[in-house]
């Protein structure tokens, strides 16, 4: 689906009762039992969930629910309206059809007597380990100790293939929801700078047997990203471990995983950055470029990566995405800027003629996203189109900004409305590119711009009209 698409069904279902989302929830929740329409029932019920969340009119309390207290350990990891997940994450649509599976075969005693201490309210935090425990050892089975044929048939009654993916996630993460706790509570609150001493403390938290098989690494490395300011200094677990900076020697350690998961989350920021510029939505396009111009320039210079490795290939298909997105938008900015100030000759003028706000500001962010882009072109892969789409930018509205200033003195006031439109959107956009002083200026020199005195002139045209005295 189109995000437009997207979007209109999200309307949809938000203006729909409590009561009628819950109803919808629990038809598509049944429908993926039964495996009809998986991939439509999980989309739907992925956007119902997102919008019930946010509501403040929830039917069911949060702390009352068997799925979210089984389930609790699982939400550092969740993640939503993502079409791949990296090591250390689980999609949230993947939790519902696994509850059904548990309470269907995969731990049905163990999961009908949680339900049970849940609503008498005797689920304690004994009572809940219990059961995580337990679903955690029928996971294993399903995925690891039944013969070929019994898992596949197994796994797929469970519904979506995403869901089969995650599924030896959510068991890993279950078995070993102690140890990330503890891990979580040992790791500090930010880390703004991933420095040597931070890294060397990091690993000795990290240095648990639990915390080191290859299903639950890649979760525990994830809480740390996420006190990371700079998520993509990970990879220096990675490289410490190896004791090298060669990208051979990473991999080669049960922590080049840190790599993987880096390049993943740059190559997602870039797809979200593609989009909001699709979309026209420049809020976080500053934010953004700066934590890929980082992201990508450190993993280039922290780690020797070879152009042919996958690693290689990886950044070098993200440093191409970002370019093919920014390229075109920057192209036609220059384009924008003139049509808005224009100025044709003064018969062409009408009444009718004027100039949106709304309008005048997109174009002053897009000038301002030319200029981000200019700051962060170099590692981009960007610099030629960003440098030249801002000097063509300079040069024209300075030029422009000066020749409406000399149309302002135009007696025609049907012409001078509309050139003063066009002056506020030229000193909003010297606001941009030269700074509020030059805008002020620019401004002032406006206002003392008056139509030209025609007193001389009208007293000589009533002077040839007045007869003379020898008539």
């Amino acid at each position: 689906m189109s995000q437009s698409s997207i979007e209109r069904l999200r309307d949809y279902l938000g203006q729909l009762p409590p009561k009628a989302q819950a109803l919808l929830m629990r038809e598509f929740e049944r429908a993926i039992e039964r495996g009809e329409d998986v991939a439509v029932a999980n989309f739907v019920l992925e956007q119902l969930r997102s919008i019930v969340r946010a509501s403040s009119e929830d039917i069911t309390p949060r702390t009352e629910d068997p799925m979210r207290r089984a389930f609790r350990p699982l939400e550092p990891f969740l993640v939503e309206n993502v079409p791949h997940v990296r090591p250390g994450q689980i999609r949230r649509t993947s939790l519902g059809p696994v509850w059904l599976w548990l309470g269907r075969e995969g731990c049905p005693e163990a999961f009908r007597a949680f339900e049970a201490a849940v609503t008498g309210g005797a689920a304690d935090k004994a009572a809940v380990r219990t059961f995580q425990l337990a679903a955690a050892e029928a996971i294993a089975s399903v995925t690891g100790n039944l013969t070929g044929g019994e898992r596949q048939r197994t796994l797929g009654r469970l519904g979506a293939t995403s869901v089969v993916e995650d599924i030896a996630s959510i068991g890993a993460v279950l078995s070993a929801c102690d140890a990330l706790e503890q891990l979580n509570h040992k790791l500090p609150g930010q880390m703004r700078a991933f420095a040597e001493s931070q890294i060397r403390s990091v690993m000795a938290a990290l240095n648990l047997p639990s915390l080191q098989t290859p299903q639950v690494l890649p979760f525990a490395i994830s809480l740390v990203m996420h006190r990371l300011a700079a998520p993509w200094q990970i990879v220096r677990l990675g490289i410490m471990v190896a004791a090298s900076d060669d990208e051979i020697r990473v991999a080669g350690t049960p922590f080049g995983v840190t790599v993987t998961m880096a390049i993943h989350d740059l190559s997602r920021l870039a797809s979200e950055l593609r989009s909001d510029i699709k979309r026209g939505h420049f809020n976080d396009t500053s934010n953004n470029l700066k934590t890929l111009h980082d992201g990508v320039r450190g993993l280039r210079t922290e780690l020797d990566i070879r152009s042919e490795s996958a690693w290689g290939k990886q950044l070098a298909s993200i440093r191409s995405e970002i370019s093919n997105s920014l390229q075109s938008e920057i192209d036609s900015v220059p384009g924008r800027v003139r049509r808005l100030l224009r100025q044709g000759p003064d018969k062409d003028v009408t009444s009718a003629n004027r100039i949106d706000p709304v309008d005048v500001e997109e174009t002053a962010a897009l000038i301002d996203f030319v200029a981000v882009c200019r700051t962060y072109a170099s590692e981009l892969a960007i610099n030629e189109v960003s440098l030249r789409a801002y000097t063509e930018l300079q040069h024209y509205v300075e030029k422009a900004t000066e020749t409406l200033v000399e149309s302002l003195r135009t007696h025609d006031q049907r012409v001078r409305a509309y050139r003063l439109m066009q002056m506020q959107a030229a000193i909003r956009f010297c606001d941009v590119l030269f700074g509020p002083d030059y805008a002020s200026l620019m401004s002032k020199a406006a206002e003392m711009a008056r139509p030209v005195e025609r007193k001389a002139a009208e007293d000589a045209k009533s002077a040839e009209r007045k007869p003379s005295r020898a008539g």
